[in-house]
């Protein structure tokens, strides 16, 4: 653990963002929390993660230049300030407990019972600030058999449906390359805290959210695969036919792969010119409906990779786009920094991290036209600001070295 000694960065630039002026105290780990606690900060709420002396467990997945500074926790804990306690021990929790009353929100994703158990409870929280906005994210819903049960994205991709889209398509399940339910209940997590503020300050209210990964994904997912189940009695299977194709691309061009929705009417026309049939939706059954084309969207994208071997990918784009037909190239995560439009939007920059030196990093993606988001601090080395903003914990701990060296102890 890094704290005396390390590099310190430059004293955080004053917050311009929305929530400018909000104090959350942050109790979560590993990605869906911290990736919902960054999004407060980037929109300028002052965040103070509270870590334990092992720290967050994102911290030692590497590469990294220190240890405990790996990629994801960096790219999920910027704009926070770092603090250590042991919540176990009575007087680094009465430490957390005073700084509730100058903090807005309160949130973990730790287990309720293990909250309850540490005296942090809803109840405990309200009592020293009645205001506060306190969530806890959770795998399961309180209400239901799995309540208190640990979860992380792999269980909440295979519970929630998205693992079995894939044994749907190809026979197989298996797991989205990215933590995807981490991210999206963090979304939700960061809207029902912003939610909760605003309740708050129309009404004065506090009030304790539960914001569970199942039961969110749930519904994420069905949103595009209700289907005939959306009725009862049902009307047909669940599932949306065009997004399970086996065949729905990207498709191979002459020189890569190409990323394109041919769907509407004047789409489809459009590009059947191209492939040299501009009569096809009017000859061809199959093509001639939006709802046809989705009855049949197995042949519609056989029909698109026939056809797309004949060009470059930057020869079709250019059609394409001539044409008004939505288009991108297959970019590799490689080639996400050179990608033409994110360059020019200046999506990504280089800053100067005061231990791990120059870094790559992504803006907040979301423009404000009066107050702005900001990256106005990189993420913390563990602990590195626990003297900042404990002093009477700091002053306690020297009196008690103090006094132990004058003991000869």
């Amino acid at each position: 653990m890094k704290t005396s000694g390390t590099p310190r960065a430059k004293p955080p630039a004053k917050a311009s963002g929305p929530l400018s002026g909000i104090r959350v105290i942050d109790l979560t780990t590993v990605v869906m929390g911290p990736s919902a606690t960054q999004i407060l900060g980037d929109l300028g709420a002052d965040v103070i993660k509270v870590e334990s002396a092992g720290g967050d467990s994102m911290r030692w997945i590497g590469p990294n230049r220190t240890e405990g500074m790996g990629p994801l926790y960096l790219n999920a804990n910027r704009n926070k300030r770092s603090i250590v306690l042991d919540l176990k021990d009575a007087d680094d929790r009465e430490a957390l407990l005073s700084l509730l009353p100058s903090a807005d929100v309160f949130v973990s994703n730790m287990r309720p019972q293990a909250m309850a158990r540490l005296g942090l409870g809803y109840d405990a929280i309200a009592a020293v600030k009645p205001d506060i906005v306190y969530c806890l994210a959770v795998g399961y819903g309180s209400d239901g058999p799995n309540a208190g049960q640990a979860v992380y994205d792999d269980l909440t991709q295979a519970g929630s449906g998205i693992a079995g889209l894939f044994q749907a398509i190809d026979g197989a399940p298996r797991y989205a390359p990215v933590n995807i339910c981490d991210r999206v209940v963090g979304l939700y997590l960061a809207i029902a805290i912003i939610s909760a503020l605003h309740h708050r300050a129309r009404t004065g209210e506090g009030q304790q959210i539960e914001v569970p990964m199942l039961e969110t994904m749930a519904q994420f997912v069905l949103a595009d695969h209700m289907g005939g189940g959306a009725f009862v009695p049902p009307l047909g299977p669940m599932g949306y036919k065009r997004l399970l194709s086996r065949v729905r691309g990207p498709y191979p061009t002459k020189d890569g792969y190409l990323a394109l929705v041919v769907y509407t009417d004047k789409h489809w026309r459009a590009f059947s010119a191209m492939a040299g049939q501009p009569d096809l939706l009017d000859t061809d059954p199959r093509f001639r409906t939006q709802e046809t084309r989705t009855q049949h969207a197995e042949d519609m994208g056989h029909y698109l990779k026939a056809h797309l071997p004949r060009k470059t990918t930057a020869e079709w784009i250019a059609a394409l786009r001539e044409a008004d037909i939505p288009a991108h190239a297959v970019n590799r995560i490689e080639d996400l920094f050179d990608d033409p439009h994110l360059k020019a939007v200046e999506m990504f920059t280089e800053m100067e991290h005061p231990t791990e030196g120059r870094v790559k990093v992504a803006r907040f993606p979301v423009k404000f036209s009066k107050t702005p988001a900001q990256i106005r601090c990189l993420a913390p080395n563990l602990g590195e600001h626990t003297d900042e903003i404990l002093p009477a914990r700091a002053k306690r701990r020297a009196a008690l070295r103090k006094a132990k060296a004058g003991t000869g102890s």
